[in-house]
């Protein structure tokens, strides 16, 4: 089987950076579209990985659709597309956590979606999306018992789980490029809740055939 070619958005921490590594480590070729390719300049990990041709940084930002092009002209033939946008919420008194610009996620997603190229001598590519659970009234429910506090406060399930035009802009059905309902088949979305930021002990918890206690699972053993 050929090493997987993958093009990661939003790799350059947490989540997406850690399967982009475990992806590295097992032959594939990785192309980054970073703001700041200047983040990993000491990086010995990825560093290594630059140097073999296998890690590729491209600069630029997912919310910019011309910049998310270059990104897949760059990489070429994509296997698979891991997408892990996030950005770190300030805190308001009045307010709560608040991110800015609020519809970020949502803008560069569907800027990847609407330039996902037709492939004439490949599959269709992979498509693999971090999200959040508990962000809907049903996903508010099925959270682990000791979570749903924690969520009620930081999220508002009604109002953050809805479709709403300030977010996916007015006529977003209509834009140029969108997928067809049901045409994406290789699309899986991972909604994970609270995370640690421990190291990964999944592998070595299963090499003893035990099963990993709950609410301790760390942003590393997802990326992994």
């Amino acid at each position: 089987m050929a090493p997987l070619n993958v093009l990661s958005f939003g790799a350059s921490r947490n989540i997406g950076y850690f399967s982009a590594v475990c992806l590295l480590e097992k032959g594939a070729t990785v192309t980054f579209l970073l703001r700041s390719p200047s983040a990993f300049d000491g990086d010995a990990t990825i560093q290594q990985y630059i140097r073999s041709g296998h890690a590729r940084l491209v600069k630029g930002d997912a919310s910019n659709e011309a910049d998310t092009q270059r990104a897949w002209t760059e990489a070429g033939v994509v296997d698979a597309v891991i997408f892990s946008v996030g950005t770190i919420p300030t805190f308001s008194v009045t307010k709560g956590f608040i991110q800015t610009p609020a519809n970020l996620v949502t803008q560069c997603f569907l800027n990847v979606l609407c330039i996902i190229p037709e492939y004439t001598d490949a599959p269709q590519p992979k498509i693999i999306v971090i999200s959040s659970t508990g962000l809907t009234p049903f996903a508010h429910k099925s959270l682990p018992v000791l979570l749903k506090p924690l969520y009620g406060v930081a999220w508002d399930s009604k109002a953050d789980g809805a479709v709403a035009e300030d977010i996916l802009g007015g006529g977003w059905t209509r834009r140029k490029g969108l997928p067809a309902a049901g045409s994406l088949r290789r699309m899986l979305v991972v909604r994970p809740a609270l995370l640690t930021d421990g190291k990964c002990v999944a592998d070595e918890v299963e090499a003893k055939g035990k099963d990993k206690l709950p609410y301790r699972v760390s942003g590393q053993e997802l990326g992994g």
